[in-house]
C-alpha cells in the first residue's frame, strides 16, 4: 500500500490554512496526530526538519498526521497573532483531523513554539489522548494551566538545548501532574542536531496513543 499524502486548504478563523495529511503506508490508521512547527518570525514552518522527523516516528506508530502552516507561514492566511491566532488555527486543523477520523484517538505535538501550542490545546480541551512536547522553551513561558493539566505529557528535548536547558526543564517538569515523561536525546542544540535520527526512534518508541508509553526515559 503506497503511503497516501494529501496536500489541503483548510479554512481557518483568519482564512485559509495550508496543510498536509499524510498516511501510514503500510495499513489504515490506528490514530492520528496533529503536529505545530516552530516560530513563524524565525523561519519556522510545518517543512522544518524536527517537525519533519516528528510527523514520520508518529506515522511509524501507524498515525494520519496532519501538519500545517500557522497564519502568515506558507499559503496561510492571516498575520502573526502573539501565540494566540496561532492557538485558534491550531484548534481548527484538530477540528477538522478529528472530523476525518472521529473514532480515533489522537495526539497533539509541536516543536519549539509549536510544543508550547500543543501543550495549551491539549490541556485546553481536556481530552487529548497525548501531548508531545519537542524542544519546549521554557523562557518566557506561563505554566499554570500544565501543573493541574492530567492528560499525558511526554517532553523530548536535546541535552544541548540553548531555549530549554536541562536544569530548567527538569524543575519545570517536576511541577507538573502526571501523567508524563521526559526523554533526552544526546544532540548538539534545539534542533537535535546530530541525532534527528535518534529523535525520530524516539518518537516511534512512544507507541501509539491508543496505548502510549508513560514510564520515563
Amino acid at each position: 500500500m503506497a503511503r497516501r499524502i494529501e496536500s489541503l486548504i483548510l479554512s481557518g478563523p483568519a482564512g485559509k490554512l495550508e496543510a498536509i495529511l499524510e498516511e501510514p503506508e503500510d495499513a489504515e490508521p490506528r490514530e492520528c496526530a496533529l503536529v505545530c512547527h516552530p516560530h513563524p518570525l524565525y523561519g519556522g514552518t510545518m517543512h522544518n526538519k524536527v517537525v519533519h522527523r516528528l510527523a514520520r516516528g508518529l506515522r511509524r506508530n501507524g498515525a494520519a498526521v496532519l501538519r500545517f502552516n500557522f497564519r502568515g507561514v506558507g499559503l496561510s492566511e492571516g498575520v502573526h497573532d502573539r501565540g494566540h491566532g496561532e492557538l485558534d488555527d491550531a484548534a481548527a486543523c484538530l477540528n477538522w483531523l478529528r472530523d476525518r477520523y472521529p473514532d480515533l484517538p489522537y495526539t497533539v505535538g509541536g516543536f519549539s513554539f509549536g510544543s508550547r501550542i500543543a501543550l495549551r490545546l491539549g490541556c485546553g480541551l481536556g481530552t487529548a489522548a497525548r501531548m508531545i512536547a519537542a524542544g519546549f522553551p521554557t523562557g518566557r513561558t506561563d505554566i499554570s494551566g500544565l501543573t493541574l493539566c492530567r492528560r499525558p505529557k511526554v517532553f523530548i528535548q536535546s541535552t544541548h538545548d540553548a531555549h530549554g536547558p536541562k536544569a530548567e526543564l527538569e524543575a519545570l517538569f517536576e511541577t507538573l501532574a502526571e501523567p508524563k515523561r521526559l526523554i533526552w536525546i544526546p544532540a548538539r542544540d534545539h534542533f537535535f542536531d546530530g541525532a534527528l535520527a535518534e529523535f525520530e526512534q524516539a518518537v516511534f518508541g512512544l507507541g501509539s496513543a491508543a496505548a502510549p508509553k508513560m514510564a520515563n526515559g
